[in-house]
């Protein structure tokens, strides 16, 4: 589904500074495609990132709005199966990612690519400066991508 919005932008993809050129921007994609699409981030980190943000997604690992119904095969006795082997299986990969990444790193990397908030967005509620937000992202990107041993 899209939501597309205009918004004006200068040369350094900054929007509201009374900028050169308007575009078109999806509000329903992800923070981690629009920093990609704008060449703010390297494909090599846009590729560590969108493995960590499947692994999340498979881990099932983000907020749940309805009640996890596991099926009953044991005629009702209340147990119930276990996890997939394929959920756990992510859920150690995110982990191991996120731990190489390091916890100054991590919060920013988890609030844009799995959260899917904005930089500034992540900048204010972790109580950053304005713009320092991309650095970060991209060192904790970096570490991310060298964790995965992506060329």
């Amino acid at each position: 589904m899209q939501e597309l919005v205009e918004q004006t932008i200068d040369a350094h993809g900054r929007r509201g500074t009374g900028g050169e050129r308007r575009v078109t921007v999806n509000r329903r994609e992800s923070s981690l495609a629009w920093l990609a699409a704008r060449q703010l981030v390297s494909a090599r980190q846009n590729e560590a990132g969108e493995r960590l943000q499947a692994d999340h997604e498979r881990a099932a690992l983000g907020a749940t709005v309805t009640m996890r119904w596991a099926p009953r095969v044991d005629g009702g006795t209340g147990e119930r199966l276990e996890p997939a082997a394929a959920q756990l299986a992510a859920k150690r990969r995110f982990d191991a990612a996120v731990g190489a990444v390091g916890p100054g790193l991590s919060d920013v990397l988890w609030r844009v690519v799995c959260a899917g908030e904005s930089l500034p967005e992540s900048e204010r509620a972790l109580g950053w400066p304005t713009r320092s937000g991309r650095l970060v992202l991209t060192l904790a990107l970096d570490r991310l991508a060298d964790h995965y041993r992506l060329p």
